[in-house]
């Protein structure tokens, strides 16, 4: 490999650095409508009367539409593959508002002083109903968020409005009943987690022309171009011939932007008037009405013998839908499957959910898609196994979970799925090294009040998704012999547009800068299901892969035809088309040249792939931390990661991705937190209310590889996008427990809850 594996620089690195226009605010600066949203006040309600009289006689107001002037056909917003695992159960101006926030007009008009004025001069008569906030109590309540008679799922997920239910499902391996009968030591526990905001730097932002042909065109910062083409169909009624959408650079998404958010208002603001249209939220608009990570409930029952040998596991997922389904019934999955399977030696495991709809705001992707939640579950729940077994925790996990001597095994709770790679223990027994696990498990007393303490998790998690994800690729052959590289698939800072450049360049055996790569859009670029599900890499690569096989192919054809050679006497170096037998040979560039001229053929070569597996990466996580027991303040001294994520193909970004999803997850674990007031307001809803992390509140982040090889992934590579978010959650829980005794299952962990567990523990 000459390119693979090699720390090289992004593709768009100086355009970002530099300040290039690339973002979809900087190239759609011309004249055009701006959108707002007037938004519900309450948390349910209906709209029975609207007046929009006066605002529309203001001066530079277009239009204001409301429920009486949007198509009536319900849809999902989630990006994913047809057909749509999520409930159709949204309209893009309904009567009925199901959270606060939920679109009552868009206000169209050319400056954003008389749009403020006009959202302020439309009057509206609500009724006020019931809200249902607390989504524990949201199954079989007689409030009911969709009693609409049009809704539908085209999948069956369990899903009965009638019920609150959004999806609900059981699987069961084994007797787990009976196992648990047999262990000496069960742990049963509830963990919750809450919601979270992507927080990308770019928020949600679309523009919509029509173009000289009569077809909407959108301009948006989504990844998942291909879906939204498909949801803007459904929700518009006009045929996917009718809707070109393009993909710029995009700010982040983390999967925010797997979701059509921003995109219906100004489609239909540009349906109605012909005018362009743009929509960019404000930083509150992306807190109160995105699409963050769902809030859980996971109940853990977890049973093993003396020696530590779990033998059954048994996880119950209550997850918050929130208003709409969105991506509730498939992020709900992978709380179960992508957790228990790590302990694959288990006799027996039951896993069930329920999904449910409730007043708040709807919930949709976050990088680590719902493994996130139910690996800090699973994860907290085997290190407290561990504390009742007087067992170092890192020594129960080599016990129990996957290793490389399970290659070849199923795994029952990954879809019977056969494991081809596994470097977890080589992960975990790494990065005990890198920590100094040995000497500073599970704490040491470093000062008045001041403790240091370690903790642990691992985590797995997917490679796109199995007999469902698809990736295609075309490549063509220019004058003078560089390539361009179409991809459908989307760079959202990933730096995947390199990533797949590398594969191409290895295999056709040429530099870097030969290989062109153009982002995406859908009247032009190959069909790819998108950027999530850490799919790229994986699928999308794989694709490169066959699509270049197939290019060397044709040089090789073209270039024996132009020797008058066999083609099976010839052989390509990535520079010349050269006789095995002789000193004939003709140079790419001439190939190249040649085939655009008179009867010779231009070469140009696409493939597509999809996988009926979706191969794991592994990630072992510690922490050290130091808690002020007087306080309650944590503060992350040192993380180390070692993941398994195949091939590392591009080394310096690879690290980035694992640098940035600790911080994201640390997080989860400590500060972010989406919360409402009592009547479904969200009080989240700024940089001032919702902190983030810095790079000033953790010290030391290491990071190394571990790579197995994957046989079915190109190069040997697997996903690395999300498994890096899983492990801080459950390690800095673990860590904090080493230090102060406190067991906290209900994230963030904070100060109060901290101090207020260890004032518990002196009354006992």
């Amino acid at each position: 490999m000459k390119v693979v594996n090699k720390s090289v620089r992004k593709k768009d690195a100086m355009s970002l650095v530099t300040g290039k226009p690339v973002y979809t605010d900087d190239i759609t600066t011309g004249s055009s409508l701006i959108v707002k949203l007037l938004r519900s006040p309450h948390a349910h309600a209906l709209v029975e009367e609207i007046n929009t009289d006066r605002a529309l006689k203001l001066p530079g107001i277009e239009c204001i539409l409301t429920y009486k002037d949007a198509p009536q056909s319900r849809f999902t917003n989630a990006g994913q593959s047809f057909p749509e695992p999520s409930p159709y159960d949204r309209l893009i101006l309904d009567k009925r508002l199901r959270c606060v926030g939920d679109p009552v007009a868009i206000v169209a008009g050319w400056d954003e002083k008389s749009i403020d004025k006009a959202l302020r001069f439309i009057k509206v008569k609500y009724q006020v109903l019931e809200p249902l906030l607390d989504f524990t109590k949201s199954k079989d309540n007689e409030v009911l968020i969709h009693p609409e008679e049009d809704f539908k799922s085209l999948v069956d997920i369990g899903a009965d409005n009638n019920r609150n239910l959004c999806s609900s499902e059981s699987c069961e391996y084994g007797d787990v009943e009976e196992q648990f009968k047999n262990c000496t030591h069960i742990i049963e526990e509830t963990y919750h987690t809450q919601a979270n905001s992507q927080t990308m730097m770019e928020t949600f932002r679309t523009h919509t022309s029509i173009d000289a042909y009569g077809r909407l065109n959108v301009i948006s910062s989504t990844q998942v171009p291909f879906h939204v083409r498909r949801i803007l169909s459904n929700a518009l009624e006009i045929p996917k011939s009718k809707i070109r959408v393009i993909k710029p650079r995009i700010g982040g998404g983390f999967g925010a932007k797997q979701s059509v958010v921003s995109e219906l208002y100004p489609a239909l603001v540009t349906m109605k008037t012909g005018k362009p249209a743009k929509m960019i939220y404000t930083r509150k608009e992306s807190f109160t009405n995105g699409s963050p990570r769902h809030e859980a409930q996971i109940t853990i029952r977890l049973g093993s013998d003396d020696d530590g040998n779990i033998k059954a596991i048994h996880m119950y997922s209550l997850w918050n839908a929130g208003a709409y389904g969105d991506h509730g019934p498939t992020t709900v999955g992978l709380s179960g499957h992508k957790a228990m399977t790590i302990y694959n030696k288990v006799n027996a495991f039951k896993f069930d959910f329920d999904v449910v709809y409730s007043n708040t705001m709807w919930g949709g992707a976050y990088r680590g898609y719902g493994a996130t939640q139910g690996i800090f579950a699973l994860e907290c729940a085997v290190n407290e196994l561990a504390t009742k077994l007087n067992m170092d925790p890192t020594e129960l996990r080599m016990k129990n979970m996957l290793t490389h001597e399970q290659v070849g095994n199923k795994m029952p709770a990954y879809y019977n799925e056969v494991l081809n790679s596994c470097h977890l223990d080589k992960c975990l027994i790494k990065a005990k090294e890198m920590i100094d696990w040995d000497n500073k498990y599970p704490y040491r007393e470093v000062g008045k009040d001041k403790i240091r303490s370690v903790g642990c998790a691992v985590a797995m998690q997917g490679s796109g998704i199995s007999n469902v994800d698809v990736g295609a690729v075309e490549i063509r052959l220019n004058d003078d012999g560089f390539y361009t590289l179409m991809i459908g698939a989307t760079d959202m800072g990933t730096g995947c547009d390199t990533i797949l450049s590398q594969m191409a360049a290895d295999i056709l055996e040429c530099d870097l800068e030969n290989i062109v790569v153009h982002g995406v859009d859908t009247d032009l670029s190959p069909y790819d299901t998108g950027s999530y599900a850490s799919s790229t890499t994986y699928i999308t690569g794989m694709a490169v892969v066959k699509t270049c096989k197939s290019m060397r192919e044709k040089i090789l054809s073209e270039g024996a035809r132009l020797l008058k050679i066999p083609v099976e006497k010839v052989e390509f170096d990535g520079k010349n088309v050269f006789s095995l037998e002789d000193d004939k040979s003709i140079s790419l560039k001439d190939i190249a040249n040649f085939s655009l001229v008179g009867e010779n053929n231009y070469i140009t070569a696409s493939e597509s792939h999809y996988s009926p597996t979706s191969p794991p990466p592994f990630m072992a996580g510690v922490v050290e931390v130091e808690v002020d027991k007087l306080t309650g303040k944590v503060d992350i001294i040192d993380y180390v990661a070692v993941v398994d994520c195949g091939t590392v193909i591009n080394p310096n970004l690879s690290r980035i991705q694992v640098e940035g999803g600790i911080m994201q997850g640390i997080g989860m674990a400590l500060y972010e937190d989406v919360t409402h007031d009592k009547k479904g307001r969200l009080t989240s809803s700024s940089f001032l209310q919702y902190k983030i992390p810095s790079r000033l509140d953790v010290k030391d982040i290491r990071v190394e590889f571990e790579s197995s090889y994957e046989p079915t992934g190109p190069f040997g590579a697997k996903s690395i996008g999300e498994i890096v978010i899983n492990t801080p959650s459950p390690a800095i829980a673990h860590a904090v427990y080493n230090a102060t005794q406190v067991n906290i299952r209900q994230l963030p962990i904070t100060s109060e809850k901290i101090v207020m567990g260890m004032l518990e523990n002196k009354k006992k």
